[in-house]
């Protein structure tokens, strides 16, 4: 069992930044941050394959950066120029298998971070 704790949500102000971080109990080739707002469906934002970014969604591209350090086993999700559509909760999640990753879906989720920006 893969274990995902992120970190790294809070408060801030349109425009500002925020650094999320996901701890991963394993070492993973695939990972992904999604997102979840009130009232909508979960929409995923970025995923990476062997530490190389290889979606972005078009709401966040130019603005956010998805990494990965493999000997911490932590995904970062780099956050600027925020604004308040980008308020969620937001998930790291990350598959073995590579199949799967080519499509997005992935097994093992983390508990989620909030995400709150103000305008």
């Amino acid at each position: 069992q893969v274990q995902l704790v992120e970190s790294g949500g809070g408060s801030v102000q349109a425009g500002g930044s925020l650094r999320l971080s996901c701890a991963a109990s394993n070492s993973m080739l695939c990972l992904g941050w999604f997102r979840q707002a009130p009232g909508k469906e979960r929409e995923a934002v970025a995923r990476i394959y062997t530490g190389r970014p290889t979606y972005y969604a078009d709401s966040v591209k130019g603005r956010f950066t998805i990494s990965h350090d493999n000997a911490k086993m932590t995904l970062y999700l780099q956050m600027n120029s925020l604004k308040p559509e980008d308020t969620a909760t937001y998930y790291c999640a990350a598959t073995a298998d590579l199949y799967q990753c080519a499509r997005g879906n992935f097994r093992y989720w983390g508990q989620g971070t909030l995400v709150t920006v103000s305008s």
